[in-house]
């Protein structure tokens, strides 16, 4: 049966103001000798912000220096805001994804791995452009069909080359079929896309590629995800995400996912842990719970070092800061969030 809601938050659209992103990187880059392609437009107003990396032991994930987050950190310091701007600088200073979508995905993934490998890291990116994406909702959209999928698809990849990423594959396209919200007629498309998506990454030489898999609060019990992840070629991908843009805790994300992990042969998988320093909202409906709910906090920092053998990391994909939807008085999905922002930066312990 169709529903109209999920357990989990929806996905961000990447508002206009981010269509320049790699193109900025790219400038950053260039200033310091990189090389970069002669079609990227530089963008205007770079941000001059150095990301202190941690160990690469720790986290190989690159800090994005003209990231959402470190822009509005400059912009606070440039108002007197200090008190807030080192609020911010909690969300700048981390590495965070980097989404996909469908404007130049070749020009944004070639940007970001770029910079990434200039910095000798890893890029951490989201593609996010399946047909008929979120069922209608809040970040409806994607692809107009498979062809077109597939050419975005092929365009997405060779702008990654050679250069080392970590791919989180299609937030929420698996368990909205999964849960019925996306229609019965799509499925077998869909799995076929997927499936295909993952053996064109895994073909790149340093491509590390994750299937989203929902969270422990969406479809239950585990086991329901086993077999749609099999018909998306787990078998093949590094594994797969937990917790997406969800605020479910490390330990619950975690348990869930070594039950799926055991009926996947031990594959192995990585926490969105961008938001859920408080765990998710308690004692209340579903509209409260996944989008923009208060009292939320930082999670954990991303991470390698994660404790458990089957975890390969701890990862911000969801970017915190940025809205879930036009809910409780914040802006369109996607959209910088100051206040959201701050309460989550406050809120961490």
């Amino acid at each position: 049966m169709y529903r109209s809601y999920s357990g989990r938050t929806r996905r961000s659209r990447r508002p206009a103001a981010w269509r320049g992103a790699a193109a900025g990187v790219l400038l950053l880059i260039a200033a310091t000798g990189c090389s970069s392609s002669s079609d990227e437009t530089p963008q205007k107003d770079a941000v001059a912000f150095q990301p202190s990396q941690l160990p690469k032991e720790q986290s190989p994930f690159w800090v994005n220096p003209d990231g959402r987050a470190a822009r509005e950190a400059a912009r606070l310091r440039r108002s007197g805001k200090e008190d807030d701007a080192e609020l911010i600088q909690k969300i700048a200073g981390q590495p965070v994804a980097e989404w996909v979508g469908a404007d130049d995905p070749d020009g944004q993934t070639r940007g970001f791995t770029q910079a990434a490998a200039h910095a000798d890291r890893d890029a951490l990116l989201v593609l996010y452009n399946i047909p008929h994406r979120d069922c209608g909702q809040y970040s409806q959209g994607g692809a107009a069909d498979g062809d077109a999928y597939r050419a975005w698809l092929d365009r997405a990849v060779s702008g990654i080359g050679d250069r080392r990423a970590t791919v989180i594959l299609e937030p929420d396209a698996l368990p909205h079929m999964e849960d019925g919200c996306t229609p019965r007629q799509f499925h077998e498309e869909r799995y076929a896309l997927l499936k295909e998506a993952v053996g064109k990454l895994k073909a790149l030489p340093r491509t590390k590629v994750y299937l989203d898999a929902g969270n422990p609060s969406w479809v239950t019990p585990a086991d329901r995800m086993a077999e749609p992840l099999r018909r998306a070629g787990i078998d093949r991908a590094d594994g797969f995400a937990l917790n997406v843009s969800n605020f479910q805790t490390t330990k619950d994300s975690k348990d869930y996912g070594h039950r799926l992990s055991a009926l996947l042969g031990g594959k192995h998988f990585v926490v969105d842990t961008s938001r859920n320093g408080n765990g998710p909202l308690s004692g209340a409906d579903h509209e409260k719970a996944w989008c923009n709910p208060s009292g939320r906090a930082l999670g954990e920092p991303p991470t390698v070092r994660t404790g458990d053998t089957v975890v390969d990391a701890f990862l911000w994909v969801k970017r915190p800061g940025e809205s879930d939807g036009a809910c409780k008085g914040g802006p369109d999905a996607g959209q910088w969030w100051e206040t959201y922002a701050l309460e989550l930066a406050r809120n961490a312990r």
